[in-house]
Formats: structure tokens, sequence, C-alpha cells
């Protein structure tokens, strides 16, 4: 399978190292678009073999599956072209997905797949479970340490002062639609979530601002007829950036790995 990355940050950074090392079997890295040609070459340099460096429009032409890991407002750049040539988008960019049934009439028009990787959340194959049957409530609770979320535009915007809290304080709640509006780059989580079962429009969110923590954390509360459960997660930041958590590259390898793998496990 031709991979192609879009963005070289912490995410596709790890999956492009771990591509040319061999470790995903029956996938080769055959192309990359970042916005920085100097960045893309800083980064070269530290492969085994020079990747090119393309257009979004090449990457969908030459790859089988590309790998989305870009900031949220230039999602459809690569997303559409991707799309539009009948290949696979693995878009790490959940929350851009909301709403948008016009890509998933477009890959169904044209053969083309979304495939939302884990990421940073646990148990999205027991909400895919759970949703086969009937599923009453999903809520889901995120966590930050305040200096994660002190540059939002929506803190900016409403003058929360988030530099000297002694207790955790909520900073929205809503449904993942609502929160999705005012937290676009921090709720790729919940997105997942609510895209596996109820749907952003019944997925309930809040965002807290926690002085207590080191890391993000993610509490999820489910309700069912066929069972009720709650999971935490707690996520280390990877080495290029605090803000993305080190599970969610892995999250990628793993989807990668498994589309040749004999043995499956998990839906």
């Amino acid at each position: 399978m031709r991979i192609g990355i879009a963005g070289i940050g912490a995410i596709g950074s790890s999956v492009a190292r771990a591509l040319d090392r061999g470790e995903i079997s029956g996938c080769e890295l055959v192309a990359i678009s970042a916005r920085s040609q100097h960045r893309v070459a800083e980064f070269n340099a530290t492969l085994k073999r020079v990747v090119p460096c393309v257009s979004f429009e090449e990457l969908a032409t030459k790859c089988d599956a590309v790998l989305e890991a870009l900031p949220p407002e230039i999602f459809n750049a690569v997303a559409l072209p991707v799309l539009e040539a009948g290949k696979a988008l693995v878009a790490m960019s959940a929350s851009q997905l909301l709403g948008r049934e016009d890509l998933v009439e477009l890959a169904r028009r044209t053969g083309g797949r979304i495939v939302i990787p884990s990421g940073a959340m646990l148990g999205l194959d027991a909400i895919k479970a759970v949703a086969v049957g009937e599923l009453h409530e999903v809520k889901i609770r995120t966590r930050k340490p305040p200096r994660s979320l002190a540059t939002a535009p929506y803190v900016i915007r409403n003058g929360l002062d988030l530099k000297n809290l002694t207790e955790a304080v909520c900073v929205l709640r809503g449904t993942v639609t609502e929160v999705a509006k005012e937290f676009p780059a921090n709720v790729n989580v919940a997105a997942a979530l609510s895209l596996a079962g109820l749907g952003p429009n019944r997925t309930e969110m809040e965002i807290w601002a926690d002085p207590s923590l080191v890391f993000n954390t993610h509490t999820v509360n489910v309700k069912s007829d066929s069972s009720d459960f709650s999971m935490s997660i707690q996520n280390r930041p990877s080495e290029e950036n605090p803000a993305t958590g080190r599970i969610t590259a892995q999250s990628v390898i793993a989807f990668l790995r498994q589309t040749h793998a004999v043995l499956l496990i998990g839906t």
C-alpha cells in the first residue's frame, strides 16, 4: 500500500519514521506534503531515503492512502483531492468531519474511504458494539492543564483567566457539535467518540481546566441496553509536541499494520 502523509508534525513525523524503518508490513511511504519546504528538507535528512515532497493534489494521485495530520483550518485542502481520487483518507482532524455528509457522499460516489483512527481515545470498539443495540447516553469530560487551554480563541475572547487557578474549572459544556465550534483543535477525541456512537448532536461534552493535572485526561460514561461502562485515559505527550499525545501516532501505526494482518483483534 502506497502511503502519503500530509503534515509532518508530531503525528505525521512519527508515522513517517515507522514507515521508513520498515515497521509497517505491506506499506511504503511514497510522498509527503507540508507547508514548509525547509521543514521537509530537514526531516528528510533524518530518514533512510529521501521522500518526495509534493502538493496535496499530487499526494492524492500517487498514494493509495493519505494520512491527514494538519491544522484543522486546512483540512479540506487534502481531504477533497484524496476523496475525489477515490483514495483512503486517514483523518486525524476528526472534528472537521462533523456535519460533513458531503464528504461521506463524495467518498461513496468515488469509491474512497474515510478512516478515523482511535487517536487519543480508548474504547471506540465498545462504543460501536453497544451502538448496534440501543445507546441511551454518552458523556465525555476532557480535563487539561490550564496552560494548554490558555491560548484558545474562546478563552481569550471571553476573558477567562486560567493562569492562577487553585481548583478545576469547567470552561465549556454542551453537545460535541456546540463545543467543536469553539474548540476545533481540542475535540478530535470527542468527535471520533460521537461519530462511533450517538452522533455529535446527542453526545454531551465538558472541557475543564484542571491545575492538578500534568497530562490531558478524557473520561467517558456510557449507558446502553446491553451494558453501562466508564473509561478514562491519561495521555503522555509526544516528544515533538506536548499538545499531542504519544498514543495518537501509535494508533495510526496500529491501524496501518492491521490492513495487512492475518489475525485481527477487536472491531
